[in-house]
């Protein structure tokens, strides 16, 4: 929770504010928008353009119109993810290869006697013609091919971010998806937080100038080995678990929550946090990517331990001359030399000719108040509006309509972020061509190998008939 009244409450409080008629006077309406703005941490203007404008909220669900939902990755995030789900759609199925987070998963998510079914290999699950929507709450080297497998049955899918491994896996993803007409929501949550919203339509709208910088915060990922193999615990398939990654021998600092600091199943925090604030700056800019990326570590890999970066700089630059940082924090919170104006330990920081704006998940102000406190036109740009991000996804499952982050805005964000990691991986300043998906000139022969990933069979595109 980012402040004392979050998100969530937010939602429901426009929700319930228009599921019937009722008088407010404007000077009542005005106390509530500055209420609420506060709570929200945007300025009263814009709460009340948000109310002002708010829609009649989703159609009540019946008891015939709650689509079948399975959970694939039993997990915390995955739980989470269901949980969240759970308010739109019945949890049918549950799916991990450690069967002590099936059961956790399947005790949660039993109700009024019923007990999720569990399974171990999600391609069975995906027969079931009762499940209509997939949360993908597996690691990072896991999500394409379910994503992939679940569109393919003709399932709607919520994935975890980043959407996927690699640049080649996106633009697969993508071409699927489209065919099918899937609606995919990407797990990048922040796109449906007003404050996030509010820095992009500012400085799409010129509110700071010209947009010269963007920096990007994030957290250090862990720096530790070397780590000895252990025995696979019961229960939990270890060779389903590494799939398309290579034979390892295991250790528990591989799986679960530790295998986002492997490069061989993640990215490390470029691809875990800069999944979401990588996104925004992308939303910020209105393009589609960088034309230029170059990149350095700032720590070493120990030998036996850890594989993905831990503590590193990274620099795009766009077409318009706008250069977008990425930096680790450091141990002691010390930002590469640099302290963030909020104090905080990752965040955006948007600078423009005429002033800097900065955001995360509990901040929003600019280098001057005015540049936020004062309202935009009503001939200003909009962005797409979600004030939930799940909410969002099963409204456009209905609707058939694109959710805010839809499996192209998911490919962009996780790309940009596996761009920073192949300039990391491989030393060089490597020029991309965001329409072909492509690097170019110098080093780009060895830029493009990373593309794509080598995958270890039975655990490639075919075993879900791709």
């Amino acid at each position: 929770m980012d402040c004392a009244l979050g998100e969530d409450w937010l939602s429901s409080s426009l929700y319930n504010m228009n599921e019937k008629p009722f008088q407010i006077s404007r000077r009542s309406f005005m106390r509530t928008c500055t209420v609420l703005a506060a709570a929200a941490g945007v300025p009263p203007w814009f709460m009340e353009r948000e109310l002002s404008a708010a829609p009649a909220g989703l159609r009540p669900l019946g008891p015939n119109d709650r689509p079948g939902v399975a959970l694939v990755g039993c997990g915390g995030m995955g739980r989470g993810d269901a949980g969240n789900a759970s308010r739109f759609g019945d949890i049918l199925a549950v799916c991990d290869v450690d069967k002590s987070h099936a059961e956790a998963a399947a005790k949660q998510f039993s109700k009024d006697g019923k007990v999720p079914t569990q399974y171990s290999d999600f391609r069975k699950m995906l027969e079931r013609d009762d499940i209509q929507v997939v949360v993908n709450g597996t690691p990072d080297h896991w999500h394409t091919l379910v994503n992939l497998g679940a569109t393919l049955a003709g399932k709607d899918v919520y994935g975890e971010k980043p959407l996927t491994l690699s640049v080649d896996e996106g633009k697969r993803l993508v071409k699927a998806v489209q065919k099918r007409k899937t609606v995919l929501q990407t797990g990048t949550q922040q796109r449906s937080d007003e404050r996030f919203r509010l820095a992009c339509e500012l400085v799409r709208n010129g509110r700071i100038g010209k947009l010269k910088e963007i920096t990007v915060w994030l957290p250090a990922g862990l720096r530790e080995g070397p780590f000895k193999p252990e025995a696979v615990p019961g229960g939990l398939d270890w060779g389903f678990w590494l799939g398309q990654a290579p034979w390892a021998e295991y250790t528990p600092k591989r799986c679960h929550v530790f295998f986002r600091y492997w490069y061989d199943y993640s990215g490390g925090t470029i691809t875990d946090w800069g999944a979401h604030h990588n996104d925004i700056a992308l939303w910020a800019t209105g393009m589609p990517g960088p034309v230029a990326v170059e990149a350095k570590p700032l720590a070493d890999i120990i030998p036996g331990g850890y594989t993905a970066f831990s503590e590193y700089e990274i620099k795009f630059t766009y077409k318009t001359g706008v250069i977008h940082n990425v930096r680790s924090t450091k141990a002691d919170n010390i930002f590469g030399g640099v302290e963030d104006p909020a104090g905080q330990r990752n965040g955006i920081r948007l600078e423009g000719t005429d002033g800097w704006i900065w955001v995360n998940r509990g901040t929003l102000q600019g280098s001057d108040p005015d540049l936020v406190k004062k309202p935009l036109s009503d001939s200003a740009e909009r962005l797409y509006k979600s004030d939930d991000h799940m909410g969002n996804f099963f409204d456009c499952i209905r609707s058939r309509k694109q959710p805010i982050c839809d499996v192209v805005t998911g490919h962009q964000s996780a790309m940009i972020s596996h761009l920073g990691v192949i300039a990391l991986q491989t030393g060089l300043k490597l020029r991309w061509d965001p329409k072909r998906e492509r690097f170019t000139g110098n080093g780009a022969r060895e830029g493009n190998k990373y593309l794509a990933r080598e995958m270890r069979k039975p655990y490639d595109y075919s075993f879900v008939g791709a």
